[in-house]
């Protein structure tokens, strides 16, 4: 069923005895609305919670009676059927034994491959010593090819699923230290029923140390007041002001941090639950280290019926993730000195006041502790920025604004724009004075492959001091040197540098180094084509700030699909590609292919950094030969205190084949599981760590969650 206005990109009926269906489609207007249909009853749906524009997903609790499910896209009043489906147990019960036939056959066939490459490479007998890494291998391509072994954490029935078998439950123990957290809630005109669930959820908390400041400000629903009359008379550490003149929420939540005597404060809205455990596992963690100043946790989101849906699981602190979108969200709590010390809640940034405020307390510490548990569930509200960003549109403004606030507090300079698909904030750096950079490329022979490469640089590239080392290893073809000597005579800022000797992908680079003339280098593949001619302004632009280590970019395959933004360590047993084969503007989580995100590692196919970082670090691990030489590379400059970004602002194509496997009966496969073996030995448990990724997350599949 086709409308011009939706395109319908799949849908899935699931749930034997619960069942859901789930369509996830494009739209190109901005408010849509569907109606849903069981037969001739209509029921509720939860939709447009992905924070894009041009994005839904609806998920339909059914009824387990049989019935015609009928969708209808709403347009001038007008109802379109854009979905119909028959739903019964029957159908149910045979998609559930269809998915799991496929997952036995996926299993079948995984094993299958993994005799033959045992019997290929061993003759079956396998050295203890290579056994771990080639049972690893085994797991790995069951996860990858079988999908059906995770759950869906945007699938109300999955992701339920997991709360109930998966999600970690809370050990209560005896607290020596009890930090009195005042709980900051502004009240306008909410419902009796939901400001009780609010107030019930920290009353009936495991932990008992708080005070909860309310203030209302100029409700005009007499149940709201009632309701919060009487709660100040049920508990002496519930305090209420109500304001005379309405001032929006900034003013509203300064008055009630003027009322706050905690050493903490905690930021609650007013629809909103704490579960039972998220104040103890606060003082559990300020138990563990008093000097923190700044804690969050992981949420999720109540529907219209009280399911939990759509959790937000986040990394750890990751600066330029927050200039990019305010990922901390709920649940803050944070020392009240340091609020203070910042001037609380920007008055005029209404919409965007809590961005600003982390923006700013994290510019006066670095104790900073992320919980990977949700402590909370933000309510889905008709109208609330809970249901979609398209509610609220004046608070993009307003967060741009607080970014750019930031950029200028920090003294930096730069343009803050708000991205149009994803809907956060794109942060790109001035560079008023360009410092010489040394673009490093490896080649042997190849010339047709390496001149696009040289010529999308030169042709686009509109950074004016560089220079380009072409590193040569091995050449053997008479058009190889022919190209050498072509861009000899036709750039000054071009030099070949013989490495004629066996292929060491680090070694070749730290030679490089040890010749470039820039302050900054930029490792770059043969293989790779400039996009846009402000790729290096703009990389260079990050490698200059301080606390940044490597910048890496978004890798394109020929077909617009993603090779590379971002690595994720642990993936796939080491270390994995985020967003491979996906479309190049597709949002994957919260828009990470679209706007920089802090990550572990980036790929050295296009990575930057400063000449004194690299050296400070060593550079590449001659040791990696081949493999894992760029990671090993970036977890250096973690562990030296820097930040690895991918930017995606900065996109480049990638000629490495989408359908390129490891030879198992070569050399080259050999190679690669011994330096995946030293990887292992080097770096322990850093390697299956990734503080920039959720630790309950899958690490088979990106994004989603383990059965």
């Amino acid at each position: 069923m086709k409308n011009k206005n939706i395109e319908i990109l799949s849908t899935k009926l699931s749930g034997v005895n619960n069942p859901i269906l789930v369509i996830n489609g494009k739209k190109n207007t901005k408010n849509i609305k569907f109606n849903v249909y069981e037969g001739k009853k209509k029921i509720d749906y939860i939709d447009d919670l992905m924070f894009s524009k041009d994005e839904f997903l609806l998920n339909i609790l059914l009824s387990k009676k049989p019935s015609v499910v009928k969708v209808y896209y709403i347009n001038n009043d007008k109802e379109e059927l854009i979905y119909k489906c028959y739903n019964n147990k029957l159908k149910r019960l045979l998609l559930k034994v269809f998915s799991k036939l496929e997952n036995f056959f996926n299993v079948f066939l995984a094993f299958g491959k993994f005799i033959k490459i045992l019997w290929k490479k061993y003759r079956l007998l396998v050295p203890i010593s290579s056994l771990k890494l080639e049972l690893l291998e085994l797991k790995e391509e069951i996860r990858n090819r079988n999908f059906k072994n995770f759950y869906n954490p945007y699938n109300l029935i999955d992701y339920n699923k997991w709360i109930e078998t998966k999600e970690e439950k809370t050990e209560y123990k005896e607290l020596k230290y009890e930090p009195l957290i005042s709980v900051l809630i502004p009240i306008y005109n909410i419902g009796q029923e939901y400001l009780s669930k609010c107030l019930d959820s920290i009353l009936n908390g495991h932990y008992q140390n708080f005070e909860i400041c309310l203030v209302d400000d100029c409700s005009t629903n007499k149940e709201t007041i009632d309701t919060l009359k009487e709660y100040e008379k049920k508990d002496k550490r519930i305090k209420v002001k109500f304001r005379k003149e309405n001032g929006h929420i900034s003013k509203t939540t300064n008055d009630a941090l003027s009322m706050a005597t905690g050493e903490f404060v905690a930021l609650v809205d007013d629809d909103d639950e704490l579960t039972e455990d998220a104040l103890y596992c606060v003082a559990k963690v300020l138990n563990d280290d008093k000097t923190l100043d700044f804690i969050y946790s992981d949420e999720d989101k109540l529907d219209y019926k009280g399911n939990r849906c759509y959790p937000n699981f986040k990394p750890d602190y990751s600066p330029d993730t927050l200039l990019g979108l305010n990922y901390i969200c709920h649940l803050a709590v944070i020392r009240k000195k340091i609020v203070e010390e910042v001037g609380g809640f920007e008055v005029g940034l209404e919409g965007s006041q809590d961005h600003d405020l982390f923006l700013k307390v994290v510019e006066k510490t670095d104790k900073i502790y992320h919980i990977p548990k949700i402590l909370y569930h933000w309510r889905i509200v008709k109208g609330s920025t809970s249901e979609s960003l398209d509610n609220k549109e004046y608070a993009l403004e307003k967060g741009r604004q607080a970014v750019e606030n930031a950029v200028k507090r920090r003294k930096r300079t730069g343009t803050v724009t708000i991205e149009k698909k994803s809907l956060h904030y794109l942060v790109n750096y001035d560079v008023k004075k360009e410092p010489l950079v040394s673009i490093i490329i490896p080649t042997k022979d190849y010339a047709d492959i390496t001149e696009k490469c040289l010529e999308s640089i030169y042709k686009k590239t509109t950074y004016k001091n560089y220079e380009i080392i072409l590193m040569n290893n091995n050449s053997s073809k008479k058009e190889t040197f022919d190209l050498f000597d072509k861009y000899k005579k036709k750039y000054k800022n071009f030099r070949v540098i013989d490495a004629n000797y066996e292929f060491n992908y680090s070694r070749i680079n730290n030679d490089a180094v040890k010749n470039a003339k820039g302050d900054y280098i930029c490792l770059l593949n043969n293989d790779t084509e400039i996009i846009s001619g402000d790729w290096l302004t703009n990389m260079v632009g990050y490698a200059m700030q301080p606390e940044i280590g490597a910048v890496g970019a978004k890798l394109l395959y020929p077909d617009d699909t993603v090779q590379h933004g971002g690595i994720i360590l642990g993936l796939g047993g080491t270390a994995g590609h985020i967003g491979v084969n996906l479309p190049k503007d597709d949002l994957l989580n919260f828009g990470r292919l679209l706007v920089p995100f802090d990550c572990s590692a980036v790929t050295a196919a296009c990575l930057l950094v400063s000449k004194k970082k690299y050296l400070e670090v060593n550079g590449l691990d001659e040791k990696l030969t081949v493999a894992f030489n760029d990671v090993d590379f970036n977890m250096k400059l973690l562990d030296k205190g820097y930040y690895n970004i991918c930017i995606p602002q900065v996109t480049l194509y990638h000629y490495e084949s989408k359908t390129r496997g490891y030879d198992t009966t070569s050399e080259k496969h050999k190679r690669f599981l011994k330096e995946k073996e030293y990887m292992y030995k080097k770096w322990n448990d850093k390697l299956l760590n990734d503080k920039f990724y959720n630790k309950n997350l899958s690490k088979n599949i990106p994004f989603n969650l383990d059965k």
